[in-house]
């Protein structure tokens, strides 16, 4: 049985993650930088303008007659206009004394030695005010003019949100560009591990080859690793494998040995008792001859259920040659095997998995029929199964459900030899064929098995 994988996490997601976080983060600096770039220009060409405005009041200034002469040029205002109208004041100041314009505009405290920029508020709204101060030189006196231009803020709000718009718009851009791209990435660099998983799953049971393909540097350890796996369960697989051949011959042929030796020994052997003792050798060499067989099957049957190689198989072929081996045992036993097939039964899976699983099936029903009595077998199709019915005593009714446990015998097998592993194999292999063993009783008396494919 295959344990569930522990999962944690995509390593996908994770990487897509990390790139489209980052790419967020660079989309916000992104809009912050040109955000504040922008305005940052767009406050300094108004700056520039309303210095503009305040140099060409200042040049129209001068003293004539020891009075000072200014006259406010239309063209100092004029090209503060801006589409959204926005308002300008002024303040002309000689000295500390205040002349015309606006009084209320503030004005610093410090002598104005060079152009002052500033964001103040007047009557309740922000404007963007410049002072500059000039001394001016006459025959007799001197006197220093100060003139202060201020304009609202409706325009540069304006553009300013046309600039946040526009930054928007394209840090919006940036990051599906980059999330596309994060994607593309992710996607192309996770296909290499997609392949390597596809290669793995494509190979057969038996194909433990290593990989020959080239991969990425980084994958390199892991492909290395998977190479050393596959090499060493390729050679524990064989030593397992011969291992097992080896056990069933070295078990099997010493056991039949001292059975032949007790059997001639007992014809010979004229005291009840002595006779006795060797028939009951003869049964405990044929039980430890059966359990042993049994678990080399079974060791068999879970080494290939491993490595299964499903091939196309005829199930009522397999059924009539194992009937053709077994007859020999059912005639020794005076019990007829009836076998009942409806043609061809086409299925997927391995012969000597089933031909094992449907012997041990033939093998429990003949220990337990009586003589003179019949096995009948079917094998059907829609689903494939194999089905056997006997003329004994039939399974305990309330022990069913532990029967195909390890080592689990009814309560009536008596003096019957047997090591209670038949229907565990029969269970595993019907497991491995994603089928299952149904084990009964027939209304008319016996036992009634089915291996479902």
């Amino acid at each position: 049985m295959v344990r569930p994988v522990r999962v944690s996490g995509s390593l996908r997601n994770m990487l897509m993650g990390w790139l489209i976080g980052g790419s967020a983060m660079l989309a916000i600096l992104l809009f912050v930088v040109v955000r504040s770039y922008a305005a940052q220009v767009a406050q300094n060409t108004q700056d520039q303008i309303l210095e503009a405005s305040v140099t060409a009041i200042l040049d129209q200034a001068a003293i004539r007659n020891g009075q000072l002469d200014l006259e406010l040029p239309y063209a100092a205002f004029s090209i503060l206009s801006t589409p959204m109208d926005d308002r300008v004041f002024y303040a002309l100041y000689q000295d500390t004394a205040f002349l015309s314009g606006y009084e209320q505009l503030t004005r610093p405290d410090a002598p104005i030695l060079e152009p002052t920029v500033m964001t103040t508020g007047f009557n309740n709204t922000p404007v963007r005010v410049v002072w500059a101060s000039r001394r001016l030189v006459g025959d007799q006196n001197q006197t220093v003019l100060t003139v202060a231009v201020a304009q609202t803020q409706e325009h540069f709000a304006s553009t300013l949100r046309g600039i946040s718009r526009n930054a928007a718009l394209l840090g919006l851009g940036f990051f599906t560009l980059t999330a596309l791209l994060s994607y593309w990435v992710t996607t192309a660099t996770v296909r290499k591990l997609t392949r390597l998983t596809q290669s793995v799953q494509q190979r057969g049971p038996q194909d433990l080859r290593p990989f020959a393909k080239s991969v990425p540097i980084e994958m390199a350890p892991l492909v290395g690793s998977l190479n050393t796996l596959m090499g060493r369960l390729d050679q524990a697989l064989k030593q397992s494998e011969n291992f097992i051949a080896e056990a069933a011959h070295r078990v099997r042929t010493p056991l039949a040995t001292v059975r032949s030796h007790a059997e001639t020994t007992l014809q010979r052997v004229d005291k009840e008792e002595n006779r006795q003792a060797l028939r009951s050798m003869v049964r405990a060499i044929d039980e430890s001859s059966r359990a042993a067989g049994q678990l080399l099957d079974h060791a068999m049957i879970t080494f290939r259920a491993d490595q299964l190689q499903k091939e196309p198989l005829d199930l009522a072929e397999l059924a009539q040659d194992l009937v053709l081996r077994m007859r020999p045992n059912a005639d020794m036993k005076d019990v007829d095997l009836n076998l009942n097939c409806h043609g061809p039964v086409r299925i997927q899976g391995d012969a000597i998995q089933l031909q094992n699983a449907m012997r041990n099936l033939v093998d429990n029903a003949l220990k337990y029929a009586p003589a003179e009595t019949s096995i009948d077998i079917e094998v059907a199709d829609n689903p494939p199964c194999f089905q056997l019915r006997d003329s004994g005593p039939g399974f305990p009714p309330g022990e069913i459900g532990g029967l195909a446990k390890r080592f689990a015998r009814g309560s009536n097998a008596g003096g019957i030899i047997g090591s209670g592993l038949g229907l565990t194999i029969v269970q595993d292999v019907a497991q491995a064929h994603d089928g299952k063993l149904i084990l009964g009783n027939h209304p008319e008396g016996g036992a009634c098995v089915t291996l479902s494919l």
